[in-house]
C-alpha cells in the first residue's frame, strides 16, 4: 500500500525538479467540494456523515459505500484510467520508481519489472498476456486532480496522504493476502473488483505483513466494488482483491494515510524533549548512573523503581502544563514531505509590502507549523533553543512520498528550503499570528517596532503573510 518509497532512489536532473503547474483540462465536473479540507472529506464519504464515520468506523471496522450516481462514477474514471498510460509513459516513467508490474503466484508477490524507462506497449503485453497488475506509484505527481484531492486531505488529516493506482485484468490478483500500516480508502475507478476482508491478527498494525492463507479463516466481508464505490478499512485489516471473470479490467485508486501517526509515535518523538527540558532544572537527572550498570551489575540498585519515580514526576509536570509537548520530528517529517498547495499559478509574495500600520494575516496556515527546537548551529556556547517556522510552499510535487529524493545531495540548508528561524523571544508573536484571523503589526508582542517589522517582512518574503 502507498507509503513513502524506500526503494531505489533515482537522482533527477535539475530540470526534472521544476514545479509543474496544473493544466486546464476538460475534466468531469467534480462532485467533490473543495471549499475546505473538511468539505472535501465530507463529500468524499457522502452520504455517510463525518461524525458518524469517526465514531463508528475510523480505526474500528470497514465501510463500503455503494454509489448509484453516474456523475460520481464518471468523475472517478477521470482521475485515472487505463487509456492514460500511453501519455504517462511519454513522460519518461521508470520501472521501480514509478511503475511496478506484479502478480500473485502461489500466495507470493512476484515482480516482473524490466530496467529503465517504461513503454506502454510493454505494459499492455504484461496486462494481456501475463494477466499481471500494473501498479502506478504516487500518481498525484502527474495527475493534477489527484494533487488537488490529496493536498486537501493532507490538510484535513494533518498527515501525509499517499496513493497508488492498480490496474488488474480479469480473473487475476496482483498482490498476496496482506495487511498494511496505513488507513486505506479505495476508490473504484473502472470496472469491478472483488474484495475479501478478514479479522486483523494485529489490530492497528504498525508495519506491513503478508499473511499465510491457511491462517485466514472465513472473510468478515465479501464485497464487489463497482465504478464510483468507495471502501475504507483500518490499518491491520487483512485483505485480498481480484478482478472477477467477465470484467475486462479493474482500475482502483488507493488513498492511504496515518502511517506512524499513533500515540506511541508521538511519545517517541516528544519524550526526548521532555527529558531535555527537565534535566536543565533537575540535578537528579544529571547525576551519573551507578557504576557497572551497563554491565548488568548495579550493586543492588533498584533501577526500575528509580525510573518509575522519575516517569511519574514527568507525567505530573506535563499534566500541570509545566512541560510542553514538542513533536518536532513528526512535524518536520510532515511539512517537509507533504504536497505543496494546489495552485494554478506559481506562489509568490503579495505585491504590497507590510508596514507597522498595516493589518496582516497568515496565509497557508494548514501548510505551516511552528516548532521549538535546539539550535543546530555549531558553537562553543551552551545549546540554545530557537523557534522554527516550517512550511511546504517550496516542496516539489514530483518528489511527494518518494523519500528524500535529492535532499541528501543538496547544499541548501534545511531551514532555508522549508522555512525560517527566529529567536525564542518571537514565539508569542508567532502564536498571535497563528491564532488571529487578522492582526495589526504594531500589536505583535515583541519589544521594539523594528523587531515587529522584521518578523512580518521575513514571513512576507516566504509568501506566508499578506496585508489586508
Amino acid at each position: 500500500m502507498p507509503k513513502k518509497s524506500r526503494t531505489r532512489t533515482v537522482k533527477r536532473r535539475s530540470g526534472d525538479a521544476t514545479q509543474p503547474s496544473p493544466k486546464k483540462t476538460n475534466r468531469a465536473e467534480a462532485p467533490l467540494s473543495f471549499h475546505s479540507p473538511s468539505h472535501l472529506f465530507e463529500s468524499l464519504i457522502q452520504p455517510m456523515g463525518v461524525e458518524q464515520f469517526f465514531r463508528e468506523y475510523w480505526e474500528k471496522k470497514p465501510l463500503h459505500l455503494q454509489r448509484f450516481d453516474c456523475s460520481m462514477a464518471s468523475y472517478y474514471q477521470s482521475l485515472f484510467q487505463l487509456s492514460d498510460l500511453p501519455n504517462l509513459c511519454s513522460q519518461a516513467l521508470r520501472f521501480y520508481r514509478d511503475i511496478n508490474i506484479v502478480c500473485c503466484s502461489n500466495g507470493q508477490k512476484k515482480v516482473l519489472n524490466k530496467e529503465g524507462k517504461v513503454k506502454s506497449s510493454v505494459l499492455n503485453k504484461y496486462l494481456v498476456q501475463n494477466k499481471a497488475t500494473i501498479q502506478v506509484h504516487q500518481p498525484q505527481r502527474f495527475k493534477d486532480e489527484l494533487w488537488r484531492i490529496q493536498e486537501k486531505l493532507e490538510c484535513f488529516f494533518g498527515a501525509l496522504v499517499g496513493s497508488n493506482v492498480y490496474i488488474t485484468p480479469q480473473e487475476s490478483q496482483g498482490l498476496p493476502v496482506h495487511y498494511d500500516d496505513v488507513e486505506v480508502f479505495i476508490l473504484q475507478l473502472e470496472g469491478q473488483k472483488q474484495w475479501h476482508l478478514y479479522s486483523p491478527t494485529v489490530p492497528l498494525a504498525a508495519e506491513y505483513s503478508v499473511e499465510a492463507v491457511d491462517r485466514l479463516g472465513s472473510p468478515t466481508h465479501d464485497l464487489l466494488l463497482k465504478a464510483g464505490d468507495l471502501l475504507y478499512f483500518p490499518r491491520g485489516t487483512i485483505h485480498q482483491a481480484s478482478t472477477p471473470a467477465g470484467v475486462n479490467h479493474s482500475t482502483h485508486l488507493t488513498l492511504s494515510t496515518y502511517q506512524r501517526m499513533s500515540w506511541g509515535d508521538l511519545l517517541l518523538d516528544a519524550f526526548p524533549g521532555f527529558l531535555y527540558d527537565r534535566s536543565r532544572t533537575d540535578i537528579s537527572l544529571r547525576e551519573g548512573i551507578p557504576r557497572r550498570l551497563l554491565l548488568g551489575d548495579s550493586d543492588g540498585f533498584n533501577t526500575s523503581r528509580w525510573l518509575a519515580t522519575m516517569l511519574r514526576c514527568l507525567a505530573h509536570e506535563v499534566e500541570a502544563g509545566k512541560l510542553e509537548v514538542h513533536s518536532t520530528h513528526l512535524k518536520r517529517d510532515f511539512i517537509m514531505n507533504r504536497l505543496p498547495p494546489y495552485s494554478l499559478q506559481p506562489l509568490a509574495p503579495s505585491k504590497r509590502i507590510p508596514s507597522l500600520e498595516d493589518t496582516v494575516y497568515l496565509r497557508f496556515k494548514d501548510h505551516t507549523v511552528v516548532t521549538v527546537e535546539r539550535s543546530q548551529e555549531r558553537t562553543d556556547e551552551a545549546t540554545k533553543q530557537a523557534v522554527f517556522v516550517l512550511h511546504s510552499l517550496k516542496n516539489q510535487r514530483v518528489n511527494h512520498m518518494m523519500g528524500e529524493v535529492g535532499d541528501e545531495e543538496s547544499d541548501i540548508p534545511t531551514v532555508s528550503r522549508h522555512g525560517l528561524k527566529f529567536p525564542l523571544s518571537h514565539l508569542q508573536a508567532l502564536r498571535q499570528l497563528q491564532k488571529e484571523d487578522q492582526l495589526r503589526v504594531d500589536q505583535l508582542k515583541l519589544p521594539t517596532q523594528e523587531v515587529k517589522l522584521n518578523l512580518v517582512l521575513a514571513l512576507w518574503s516566504e509568501s506566508l503573510l499578506e496585508v489586508v
